[in-house]
């Protein structure tokens, strides 16, 4: 994937408007092309073909990007940070599941900016929950919607319905909103690229489409799913341990005659090891997704 560097890429000499308009020479996919071009990467590794189709996904990239235009951080950079989410979607990308990579590459460049959100703000560098990360993503949207406009601290009834609406307490808004209002970047700044001239960061609330709640809700789930998996592992003995993460662990998964030649046994019995040995951990996982009070199905 050397030819990444190719990529146009944002800046602030160069402006906004002039990068938007440098993507758009870039044509989208029709299904079939876009599927092709996949299994040229997926088969072959071919660099061309996955340039392609990170390129024909910039305006894609960008246009989340703009979603997140209220927290004070440079555009060019929450663009370039999309990129780089779409980049890992585009790697990662399997044509055979029967969706299209605009699908998919979504969470990826939604997850990519939030991480380097956090990363900015230095009221997050400081520890917080998954509910507290949430709540940063959400509160100004929840408080446009209900307009909830006051400066300073939100009335109680305000609170009230933030905090049931977004699952966290009351305590926990009455925080965010202060950390928020008093935060390392102040979002009654002027914007500073020319194409937005005389516009405050405020102004630029998320984009509505953006499930921004629910970007974080996958991303915990995911995480809790390889959190019992690295716990259920303990159930299988080494061998077992071994062949089901070769054979189903892996991006290329290892075929069962190479399996069947390093353990001197037969093809078939290395199937029925791999067979006995997802029912175990599966079995172990649901216990402990049990014992965790996960009620979804792992």
């Amino acid at each position: 994937m050397s030819n990444y560097r190719n990529l146009p890429a944002p800046s602030p000499e160069q402006g906004l408007s002039r990068y938007l308009q440098d993507i758009r020479k870039f044509p989208m996919l029709e299904p079939e092309e876009e599927y092709m071009l996949a299994k040229r990467w997926v088969d072959h590794e071919d660099s061309g073909a996955a340039h392609k189709m990170v390129t024909s996904h910039l305006r894609l990239a960008a246009k989340i990007a703009m979603g997140y235009r209220g927290y004070g951080l440079p555009q060019a950079e929450v663009i370039s940070e999309a990129n780089v989410g779409l980049m890992q979607a585009v790697k990662r990308f399997d044509p055979e599941r029967g969706f299209r990579l605009a699908t998919y590459a979504m969470w990826w460049i939604r997850a990519s900016i939030q991480e380097y959100v956090l990363r900015s703000w230095s009221l997050v560098k400081l520890g917080t929950t998954s509910a507290q990360k949430k709540l940063f993503f959400n509160l100004r949207k929840a408080k446009n919607k209900i307009g909830a406009l006051e400066l300073g601290d939100l009335r109680p009834e305000n609170v009230k319905r933030i905090a049931t609406e977004l699952g966290v307490t009351e305590k926990e808004v009455v925080s965010m909103n202060r950390r928020l209002a008093g935060g390392d970047a102040s979002l009654n700044a002027m914007v500073g690229g020319e194409d937005d001239a005389g516009a405050q960061w405020q102004d630029w609330l998320e984009d509505e489409d953006a499930d921004q709640a629910g970007d974080y809700e996958a991303k915990n789930e995911m995480e809790t799913r390889h959190e019992l998996l690295m716990q259920a592992m303990d159930v299988l003995n080494e061998r077992e341990k071994d062949i089901l993460m070769q054979r189903r662990l892996k991006d290329q998964p290892v075929t069962l005659e190479t399996l069947s030649g390093q353990y001197s046994v037969s093809r078939e019995r290395i199937r029925q090891i791999e067979v006995r040995a997802f029912e175990k951990l599966q079995k172990r996982m649901q216990e402990l997704a049990a014992d965790k009070g996960i009620l979804e199905q792992v």
